[in-house]
């Protein structure tokens, strides 16, 4: 007896229907549908390709950018690291307490050395200096008195002399006595002593003018020392005091940038710190002027190496010991490129360990 296999055989219909439309579940769709799929998916894939093309594009126009203005690798003779130019900051403060009475400069204002900063209330001072020269004029009086009384003296000396001289020689004759000539010896060194004390007190009152003219002239100096004047040339960064306030010795009433004094302190590894030699030649190359290298010399080394302050930024983790190097502007360059000094620019110091290496054109800079 035989069984029956079940029928794997599609019905006719559904056989004769073509693959896309047996997917879709025998239902028969039109020409118009078949037409629509084909052209969506050929649009995607033409916008596919488009992008791909100018993604490659712009890739190809950035490599060739990059490539025609990239930066040189620095030669092997060449150390750098980062900082800040500063110039050296000066207070200008009081050396005695007392009350400001005149501030004729403030913040930003470009001083020169010398110039008059501020004056201090020197009335006080002023009384001084006037009771000290009255006594130098009441001094040069006593002297021409005591001057006087030694010349009455002196007179008397000479006198005293003479007399001696007569009675010594009547003595001898036998027409004096034994006692004139002892009271004509007594009265002749009487005589002397009293052109001793003239001349003591001559030299008293001398010292005494002496002594009224150093007061005089110590009251002077501490005068001049009330009114602040700039050491050097610079620019005032801040004003601490104000007019009519009342400080104590050394009181600070400005801070001033020295501008003869501009450096940038950079941190260097030890392997790049070890090559480099005070005097080096170097560069310092500001973020606010990149074209502009400045050129510098390298003024100080550390001894000991140190942490990397948190303000400064290296390539190499903080945790690491640096060496600090200090690279400064030539005084004469920094002074006549006053007006560009500012403390606190950001940027890049580059050190020359080699002298016989020769620096890239990018950072020849200006001789």
């Amino acid at each position: 007896m035989q069984v029956e296999q079940p029928t794997t055989q599609k019905p006719a219909e559904f056989a004769e229907m073509p693959a896309a439309d047996q997917r879709a579940g025998g239902k028969a769709l039109s020409p118009q549908s078949h037409l629509g799929i084909d052209k969506d998916a050929r649009r995607f894939f033409r916008w596919r390709l488009l992008v791909a093309a100018l993604a490659g594009l712009a890739l190809a126009i950035g490599g060739g950018y990059w490539w025609l203005h990239r930066v040189p690798p620095l030669p092997a003779a060449i150390v750098y690291g980062n900082g800040r130019i500063e110039a050296d900051p000066i207070d200008i403060a009081t050396k005695f307490s007392g009350r400001i009475a005149q501030l004729r400069v403030d913040e930003g204002a470009k001083v020169a050395a010398g110039q008059v900063l501020a004056v201090m209330d020197t009335r006080d001072l002023e009384t001084s200096l006037k009771k000290s020269e009255a006594q130098a004029e009441q001094a040069k009086k006593i002297i021409s008195e005591a001057n006087a009384l030694l010349n009455q003296q002196h007179s008397q000396v000479i006198l005293a002399q003479q007399e001696m001289a007569r009675a010594e020689a009547l003595l001898k004759s036998g027409w004096v006595t034994k006692q004139v000539f002892d009271q004509r010896e007594q009265a002749l060194n009487s005589a002397k002593a009293g052109e001793l004390a003239a001349q003591a007190r001559v030299t008293e009152a001398e010292h005494a003018l002496e002594a009224a003219n150093h007061d005089a002239d110590l009251y002077r100096v501490n005068i001049a020392d009330n009114t602040l004047v700039a050491p050097r040339d610079g620019r005032i960064a801040y004003r601490i005091a104000n007019t009519g306030e009342v400080l104590g010795a050394g009181g600070k009433v400005f801070t001033m940038l020295d501008f003869g004094y501009v450096y940038m302190d950079v941190y260097l590894p030890t392997l790049d710190a070890g090559r480099v030699r005070i005097g080096n030649d170097a560069r310092i190359v500001l973020d606010a002027y990149p074209d502009h290298p400045i050129p510098a010399k390298v003024t100080f080394i550390a001894d000991q190496a140190q942490f990397t302050p948190k303000m400064v930024e290296t390539q190499t983790e903080r945790d690491k010991l640096m060496f600090r190097v200090r690279v400064r502007i030539d005084p004469a360059r920094s002074l006549e490129k006053a007006d560009y000094v500012r403390s606190g620019l950001p940027g890049v110091a580059y050190v020359l360990t080699d002298s016989k290496a020769d620096w890239p054109e990018r950072l020849k800079g200006t001789p």
